[in-house]
């Protein structure tokens, strides 16, 4: 390989001598790509296809001494670099155009500990790596709904899915990190070692180092639990809301139920003639004991006149699977977000109004109930700091075709705004667009400035600054 010339992180470039490239390679247990390799494509493509950037080295890694490596010529060189996890995050900040692309994707083991009920999980573990390996214990812990997400960007910046409000976040569960910061050094962030630090990484991104393992703690779920979906016209999105929003706060912690708003997708226990009509798509999920989960869920299997009812004895796996065919890689996402307290007249109307607006058939409206053990820890026990929210929203546009990029754009924002009124002001750093990166301050409120100062102890000049960034505090 040639003298490679990089983009820095002041905006300029610089050449890194064609032999400190081969002394990268030459140590290095994974693999270095360029664009003249085959599958340099493939290793630069992320879930978002909105997202097309070239790096000029992408860094395979295969462990940690390989990250270390890689970290260490970006810092020594001030290049711009960027970490892909998984590759899942909307903004798409896992890739740069013109730097050092660090992918952990190899790195994607998990080790499960069921003595000890803990997992230790390689930073480029999908949710689906991590499920296989836990449930084959019936153990697992608090994650998201779509395998495909990457373990450690969704760590990072909080984690909350149908378990949350039972054990809490993902971050709540985290027991420690093996974190190697931008000046080199190797440290492990816990309770014990490093707590500040430890704090920081629970919710505040891949600010602060790149993390190269994860330990977890487990929970026994499963191997079943009681899951599946109700499915309602979409006339009857009004009235259905507002009896979910007397419905929702009676669920005990075992139990949680979403709604999506969306066009009807070609599922087999869907009449054909509602495929592509609109419709209330309601998730629901009891993770404890099934004759429980039964009668909690009954008052919202009795409602109204569901087009279809397919709850029922799950295996937890294929629940955790069960969005993937909606969420596959390579369509155009673009993302809204808000958090609620309570479900007002005025949020509901604008969320109702705006479903009868999808721009494509792929777009929906998620509203993610959340609470419980989530909300019991103390608002400064972690980075994240938003423990009074009781729902999420997530306006996901979605769509294949360039030609509609704005129609799309302008949907999803347009009802941001609207519901902007009914809402916290807070947000969820994890379902941030690329252009959104003025909220970062909202969705750490309090927590900003402490978070601005470890990010000038561990990270001062600003390395690791593709992602949510949180610029280093300036005395």
């Amino acid at each position: 390989m040639p003298d490679v010339t990089f983009r820095t992180i002041d905006g300029g470039e610089i050449t890194v001598a064609e032999a400190e490239v081969q002394a990268l390679g030459a140590g290095f247990s994974g693999r270095l790509l360029s664009a003249a390799d085959d599958d340099y494509d493939e290793s630069r493509a992320i879930w978002n296809a909105m997202i097309d950037r070239w790096p000029v080295l992408i860094a395979r890694c295969a462990d940690a001494d390989d990250v270390a490596a890689a970290l260490a010529l970006a810092a020594r060189h001030r290049l711009l670099v960027s970490v892909r996890g998984g590759g899942h995050n909307i903004a798409g900040n896992a890739v740069c155009d013109g730097g050092l692309m660090i992918s952990l994707e190899d790195m994607n083991g998990v080790e499960v500990d069921a003595e000890t009920r803990t997992a230790r999980v390689g930073p480029g573990a999908t949710l689906g790596d991590f499920d296989a390996a836990v449930q084959a214990h019936g153990l697992t812990t608090p994650a998201g709904i779509n395998s495909t997400t990457g373990i450690a960007g969704f760590t990072l910046g909080g984690g909350f899915g149908w378990l949350s409000r039972r054990y809490g976040m993902t971050i709540d569960n985290l027991l420690s990190a093996d974190v190697i910061l931008p000046s080199g050094r190797r440290v492990r962030a816990s309770a014990e070692d490093e707590p500040d630090l430890f704090w920081a990484i629970r919710g505040g991104g891949g600010n602060f180092g790149v993390v190269s393992s994860f330990e977890f703690r487990l929970y026994p779920v499963g191997p079943e639990i009681l899951a599946g979906l109700i499915v309602h016209p979409g006339d009857d999105a009004g009235d259905f809301l507002r009896f979910y929003r007397k419905f929702a706060p009676t669920l005990g912690d075992d139990t949680s139920a979403w709604v999506v708003l969306r066009q009807a997708p070609p599922l087999p226990f869907l009449p054909e003639e509602w495929h592509g009509r609109n419709v209330v798509v309601v998730p629901a999920f009891h993770g404890g004991d099934m004759a429980e989960g039964e009668r909690a869920l009954q008052p919202l299997r009795d409602f109204g006149s569901p087009i279809a009812d397919v709850i029922g004895p799950t295996p937890y796996v294929d629940w955790q699977q069960a969005f993937d065919p909606l969420l596959t890689p390579g369509a155009r996402n673009y993302w809204k977000s808000h958090d609620f307290l309570e479900l007002s007249d005025g949020f509901l109307d604008a969320f109702v109004s705006a479903a009868g607006r999808l721009p494509t058939p792929e777009c929906e409206l998620f509203l993610a109930q959340v609470g419980g053990e989530m909300g019991r820890i103390a608002p400064d026990a972690t980075a994240y700091p938003n423990r009074d929210v009781n729902y999420i929203m997530n306006v996901h546009a979605r769509w294949q075709d360039p030609a509609v990029d704005d129609e799309c754009v302008r949907w999803a924002r347009e009802l941001f705004d609207a519901t902007a009124p009914h809402a916290t002001g807070s947000a969820y750093v994890n379902f941030m667009p690329e252009d959104e990166t003025d909220a970062v301050q909202r969705a750490y409120g309090d927590h900003f400035a402490r978070l601005a100062a470890l990010k000038a102890r561990y990270d001062p000049d600003n390395l690791l600054r593709m992602n949510q960034n949180i610029a280093p505090a300036v005395e």
